[in-house]
């Protein structure tokens, strides 16, 4: 496969993934700004934190409201990463390879560009907002399962799910610091029945909290965090996703599980290596904002490899923006 067309699919589905993501970050804190005791102030300037755009957001708005990190994170052209830009970047990168993919997985990315377009162009109201971002939710969903059904499960398919399960360990790592930039609580808080929404709340945008009762039966911070960290069952958990990212790397490499033949494939596998080793006493000891911070660093390093082994020699004709943190 032509490095062109891999570094297309591989982004064409790292948008896909990074748009449902940012819709959770808004989501989770939507819903946590309407648990939080009468009195207290909303925190919005945090939640740009956790995507990285921090520093870009306050150099063009400077002052964080709610209004302002919305249109941020939802319908800003200059934002490379806003829902909107990670569309049509999602859309030109589909247009590029369609010759490759099946024509159902480019009518969906086009329907799904302009449901987003449509969306931002009438406004959304407070109500409205919460059924776009349960939309934005459902036509990821959509695709995928488009992907996943008519595209032969081959090379541009190992490419579409490594570039998907990447973003998503990434993102699910940043939902898990929305709650430690957000709404970390202070010594009385710990333990009590709005801690426990609060953490119940996060499960949700994870789409977790079923299976994680299914798992642990009620809530508890540590093993809130073991299971979006460590489960290697469940398709949100950052272990699952690098167990499955490694599969697929493996498969367009040719090389065997617990071998590697280039950088991409060593990083991977001792991130993943490390994992399978580690406890949730020993994030929660070392700190669980210092363990994620860690792990997005390596990830990304993940990330610059694949792009280092594989896309490298198109790397101008690759219609892509830098990954946060890179």
């Amino acid at each position: 496969m032509l490095s062109r067309v891999a570094s297309s699919i591989y982004w064409l589905n790292r948008y896909i993934e990074r748009a449902e993501n940012y819709a959770r970050f808004i989501e989770v804190n939507l819903n946590l700004s309407l648990d939080l005791p009468r009195g207290t102030i909303e925190q919005w300037e945090p939640l740009v934190a956790t995507t990285g755009d921090h520093e870009a957001f306050v150099g063009r708005y400077g002052k964080a409201t709610k209004d302002n990190v919305l249109h941020f994170l939802i319908a800003d052209h200059e934002n490379a990463n806003s829902i909107l830009s990670c569309l049509l970047g999602a859309r030109e990168n589909a247009r590029s390879v369609r010759e490759i993919i099946s024509s159902e997985m480019s009518e969906q990315v086009n329907r799904f560009y302009l449901m987003v377009k449509d969306a931002v162009t009438g406004g959304m109201s407070s109500h409205s907002l919460h059924a776009f971002l349960g939309e934005v939710k459902a036509e990821s969903h959509l695709l995928w399962g488009i992907t996943d059904a008519t595209m032969s499960h081959g090379e541009g398919w190992h490419f579409a799910r490594l570039g998907r399960l990447l973003e998503r360990a990434d993102k699910t790592s940043r939902i898990l610091d929305v709650k430690y930039f957000i709404l970390l609580p202070t010594a009385d808080e710990v333990g009590t029945p709005f801690d426990m929404i609060q953490w119940s709340d996060l499960l949700k945008s994870a789409s977790a909290l079923e299976m994680y009762y299914k798992r642990y039966g009620r809530i508890a911070p540590d093993d809130v965090a073991a299971f979006l960290i460590l489960d290697p069952t469940f398709p949100r958990a950052i272990r699952y996703c690098l167990i499955k990212s490694e599969d697929s790397l493996h498969a367009i490499s040719g090389s065997e599980r617990g071998s590697y033949q280039n950088m991409a494939e060593k990083r991977l596998g001792r991130l993943r290596a490390e994992l399978d080793f580690v406890d949730i006493e020993d994030c929660v000891t070392r700190g669980l904002h210092e363990f994620v911070d860690d792990f997005q660093t390596r990830l990304n390093r993940v990330g610059e490899a694949i792009f280092e082994t594989f896309f490298a020699p198109h790397r101008l004709q690759g219609i892509q923006s830098t990954p946060e943190g890179q």
